[in-house]
């Protein structure tokens, strides 16, 4: 099947709302997309008409988008995008949907702190060979997963405030 691949430019227009189904997490929110043009008669720049899309996040993407992103904030949405009609209430309606592929902060636009997602090994299927004196002295001055991972939160910086732009730009192949 050939799926029509986008990326696009813009910012988070609701909430993420995410729900758990049968087959994982989604979630879903809308995203919108300005488009600026240079305006050669006023010699500025100038808003063109805004799109909105339905972005649909499956799993762990999902997961992770409703912990990390708030209304406002400026994305980069790489995904499948979807044209659907149907007729309700007697009108023709047409919306556009991305099923996200890829999700981040547009960094041209302000700062974001990466913070990886811890997962849990299935230790009982797993098999150790016994530890060396010298291997188990190392292990013991080595923090655990939990602390490893409190400690690099605790030594991140915070993300400066930036003022973020209120337009967008889509994506031109």
């Amino acid at each position: 099947m050939n799926d029509t691949v986008v990326t696009v430019v813009g910012n988070v227009a609701t909430g993420v709302e995410f729900r758990e189904s049968a087959t994982g997490g989604v979630a879903r929110f809308r995203f919108a997309v300005t488009g600026r043009r240079w305006d050669r008669q006023k010699n500025s720049w100038a808003d063109g008409p805004t799109s909105f899309y339905t972005v649909w996040a499956w799993r762990t993407l999902g997961a992770n988008l409703a912990a990390s992103v708030s209304v406002g904030e400026p994305l980069v949405v790489h995904g499948r995008l979807r044209v659907r009609e149907d007729e309700r209430e007697g009108q023709r309606r047409t919306s556009v949907e991305i099923d996200a592929v890829a999700v981040g902060h547009d960094l041209t636009r302000g700062t974001a702190a990466f913070r990886r997602v811890t997962r849990a090994t299935p230790s009982l299927t797993e098999r150790h060979k016994p530890a060396t004196e010298g291997e188990e002295q190392r292990r013991a001055r080595l923090p655990g997963p939990d602390q490893a991972q409190l400690s690099m939160s605790d030594q991140a910086p915070e993300a400066a405030p930036v003022r973020a732009l209120v337009t967008a730009s889509t994506a031109v192949p």
